[in-house]
């Protein structure tokens, strides 16, 4: 890969800790991703705006980025997409005293797309989780931060069916690989899904068990977030549209949930496809939100149309003596199918990311929902109140990724 190709970017010099949107806000930054193009976004979190300050294009699509512990590091997961030969690489960068990108070492090529990625709380390995077919594989993080080999796992680990999401225990002695499954499709029948647990120990893995119940039929895992303080974990369950509490025991997880919740506000019709999306914890450990997404479309008129269904943030109290998540409020995203978002860490602003726009019914007419930015203030209790929304022009692409550090 030609390094010139990277251009530099104003970034955030402080990168949070152990993941996005924790710690300090001095020099918040939002970032987004459309297609191979990242775009900085200036944030203010007091008067709840973004202003776009620059970009940098990238060999490939964006799949997903994570910081160093240091801060002055970052990491960035690109590919064109499942199913394309290449190229897939993790790349290094390193942020200077202003905050501007720059490549840090060779970027390392990876052998399928990457689905996401973290890092152990040391920043000795990269986690890189593939979906299909559904892998882990850990690569060296080296002493000056640039990208090294890969660990050679010892014996044979199973990875489940279309890993989504890696993530390491806040302990950093075990990681977890959400597999997600799939539906039942044209004669098909549905691949199950599980929560698979590895022990971790200087980017070995080993101890393997996994989470299925039900055989993980009708358990179709996307995203998990970890409570800040406490041992409770909580996982969305894209296909069931449910958000589920886990306990932690030690270096484990308590294989049955204690608590199961809803996501959505009423039930769905089928054919509608409603999925559970992504999961996070507010900084302060006392609420946790979820989001729904629909985006199926209709004919009308000869044109593709959203045919309804629920964009909705789900917000839930969390009880500090149980971890049950209590639903409070379900307030819409603002425009159809919010892939991402995130809270600013010191939790007062929440920004959900659109992927895509889409036609919708106007009356007799048809009119464009674009993509976007939506905003919000979160509320002492943890409750968004919609503030605006920032258009953005996709260019026939997606916004795969956004994150503020």
């Amino acid at each position: 890969m030609d390094r010139r190709t990277f251009l530099s970017l104003a970034a955030a010099a402080a990168l949070p800790r152990p993941a996005w949107a924790q710690g300090s806000t001095s020099g918040v930054a939002l970032y987004a991703a459309v297609g191979p193009v990242l775009t900085h976004y200036q944030v203010d979190v007091a008067g709840l705006t973004l202003t776009p300050r620059g970009s940098v294009t990238l060999p490939a699509n964006v799949q997903y980025v994570w910081p160093h512990r240091s801060r002055r590091h970052l990491y960035v997961a690109t590919s064109p997409g499942t199913g394309s030969p290449g190229p897939h690489h993790v790349s290094a960068f390193r942020i200077d005293a202003g905050g501007a990108l720059t490549p840090h070492g060779n970027p390392i090529p990876i052998p399928t797309r990457p689905i996401h990625i973290t890092s152990d709380p040391a920043s000795e390995h990269v986690l890189v989780a593939f979906n299909l077919p559904s892998a882990l594989r850990l690569y060296r993080i080296n002493a000056d931060a640039t990208l090294g080999g890969e660990v050679q796992q010892p014996g044979t680990l199973d990875f489940g069916i279309y890993a989504h999401q890696v993530r390491m225990a806040p302990n950093g002695r075990f990681a977890v690989l959400v597999a997600r499954g799939n539906d039942a499709a044209t004669g098909k029948p549905e691949d199950p899904g599980s929560l698979k647990t590895f022990s971790y120990a200087k980017g070995l893995l080993g101890n393997e068990k996994s989470i299925a119940p039900n055989g993980g039929l009708g358990f179709g895992p996307r995203h998990l977030d970890f409570h800040p303080t406490r041992p409770w974990m909580y996982v969305s369950l894209e296909r069931q549209n449910q958000m589920y509490m886990y306990r932690l025991d030690g270096d484990a997880i308590a294989p049955e949930a204690v608590f199961k919740k809803d996501t959505l506000s009423k039930p769905a019709p089928e054919a509608l496809h409603q999925y559970a999306g992504t999961v996070h914890v507010h900084p302060n450990g006392r609420t946790l939100y979820g989001v729904n997404r629909a985006d199926t479309t209709t004919d009308f008129q000869g044109q593709r149309v959203f045919a309804g269904g629920e964009n909705t943030l789900a917000v839930y109290a969390i009880n500090q003596s149980t971890g049950e998540p209590v639903p409070i409020q379900h307030i819409e995203t603002g425009a159809i199918h919010c892939r991402c978002f995130h809270i600013d860490p010191s939790g007062r602003m929440l920004v959900a990311a659109h992927n895509v726009p889409m036609l919708v019914r106007d009356g007799s007419s048809v009119k464009t929902v674009p993509a976007c930015l939506s905003i919000f203030r979160i509320a002492d209790d943890g409750k968004l109140t919609f503030v605006r929304k920032l258009d953005v022009d996709t260019r026939g692409q997606v916004m795969f990724w956004m994150g503020m550090v």
